[in-house]
């Protein structure tokens, strides 16, 4: 048995009425596996605990095949939680721990034959007779995911189960948990903030930010039609190149974004999410390229849809199998605050007895925002792109990461023509939200 977990309107709040979710609403379907993606301290592990009834919630409801789980404790839920830090009793061996629980449940009932299937169905026949000392780090994951698995529960919640082993390993139980979720067709709620596990794993993916939910859909959606730039930039391997714009679109003239020093010419045709592009005239937009999004070739190579721009090579990152080049095309990147730090910190505001309702809708405003998106005003971006100018600290030399083969002779420099493919081409508005592709238009992914 499987079951439908819904969250409505669910909030979380703490000492001096920090909110770590904030009105969250998510509908997960009986066998599904969904997972929550997002930054550190995004309140993905308060979600989860709230699921498991280990956190009551503040606002909102917790539903379980359609009903209210409010009063219900953990034990009655029948859920099975795995833990990053594996929690393993250290004085059982592997035997016993995976046996512990269907010892609670059902004491009158020999565990063996179910530990013992669930061992075959792992491949570790052969720990069950050691302790957790006496195993690696993948051992004692495994064995804490087959205690889980031998009761039987009606959903699985895995709270980043793989963070603390290495890449390898990583992996390999990736590809363990994915095989075993689909052959069980049990619910499966995955926290993690990695998100190759996200995309590879999920059936769908829900990315958090400040506890704020900014999308929720198909792994292959999220990565093609991210909602904001937020999910743009955290989704995806380089990370997407986000660049300052300037729409310049003339009643009776070509439409184009300007870069600053260099600019992307709309030729027509234009698409309808071009022509939507009118509306931002003379407005600073936020263009975003995926490093597949522009590729090395002459002006004269061009396909259809493609525009030629230059590039000057300042950095090359040889990974065998391809190369990532950080050109500096004389743009200015934008900046997306506490990306990869915890959400952000608002001033806490002191309950008056009486407030107006002016008051009340800025301050869920503000909660429902969970900060700015992007900010264009920046300070630290300020010389970001400008000759003679060393970038700000932390941030990687040049403003457009190009993803090529090795085939490539690049150095130090070089002065290289690209073309960019303006099919693949996002526009963000100042706070951050997609305009193009229009967020009403679902266009064909198979482009």
């Amino acid at each position: 048995m499987t079951r439908a977990i819904s969250l409505h309107q669910v909030s979380k709040s703490y000492t001096r009425g920090v909110r770590v979710v904030e009105r969250l609403s998510l509908d997960i379907r009986p066998g599904e596996f969904l997972v929550l993606l997002g930054p550190s301290g995004c309140g993905k592990s308060t979600v989860l605990r709230m699921i498991a009834g280990l956190e009551s919630a503040t606002e909102g409801e917790v539903r379980l095949d359609g009903e209210d789980a409010g009063d219900l404790p953990p034990s009655e839920r029948d859920m099975a939680m795995v833990f990053q830090n594996f929690a393993l009793y250290p004085s059982m061996t592997g035997r016993d721990n995976i046996g512990f629980p269907l010892r609670i449940e059902t004491p009158g009932e020999d565990p063996r034959p179910r530990v013992d299937a669930t061992a075959r169905m792992l491949g570790i026949e052969d720990l069950l007779d050691r302790f957790p000392h006496q195993l690696s780090g993948g051992e004692r994951q495994r064995v804490a995911m087959g205690r889980a698995i031998a009761r039987h529960p009606s959903a699985f919640l895995m709270d980043e189960p793989l963070s603390n082993l290495d890449a390898k390993l990583r992996n390999h139980l990736r590809a363990e948990i994915a095989s075993l979720t689909r052959e069980l067709g049990v619910t499966t709620v995955y926290v993690t903030h990695d998100q190759a596990e996200a995309l590879s794993l999920g059936d769908r993916v829900a990315v958090l930010r400040g506890g704020v939910l900014q999308q929720v859909g198909t792994p292959r959606t999220v990565y093609a039609l991210p909602a904001n730039v937020f999910v743009a930039a955290f989704i995806g391997t380089p990370r997407i190149n986000l660049l300052r714009g300037l729409v310049r679109a003339p009643l009776d003239g070509a439409m184009s974004i300007s870069l600053g020093k260099q600019y992307l010419p709309l030729r027509e045709p234009w698409s309808v999410d071009q022509r939507l592009l009118r509306v931002q005239q003379g407005r600073e937009v936020i263009v975003g390229l995926r490093s597949e999004a522009v590729r090395l070739a002459k002006p004269s190579e061009a396909r259809p849809g493609e525009v030629a721009i230059s590039g000057l090579v300042e950095h090359v990152e040889f990974q065998g199998h391809e190369v990532l080049v950080h050109f500096n095309t004389g743009s200015r990147p934008a900046v997306v605050p506490d990306l990869e730090a915890p959400r952000p910190v608002r001033p806490v505001r002191r309950r008056r007895r009486e407030g107006s309702l002016l008051d009340r809708l800025r301050d869920r405003r503000a909660g429902l925002r969970a900060g700015p998106v992007v900010d264009l005003d920046d300070p630290a971006d300020a010389g970001a792109g400008r000759d003679g100018e060393m970038p700000p600290e932390g941030r990687l030399p040049g403003d457009l990461v190009v993803r090529t083969t090795p085939d490539f002779d690049l150095r130090h420099g070089m002065q290289v023509p690209l073309l960019v493919d303006l099919a693949h081409l996002f526009v963000f508005d100042q706070h951050g939200e997609r305009i193009c592709p229009a967020p009403a238009r679902l266009p064909d992914l198979d482009e």
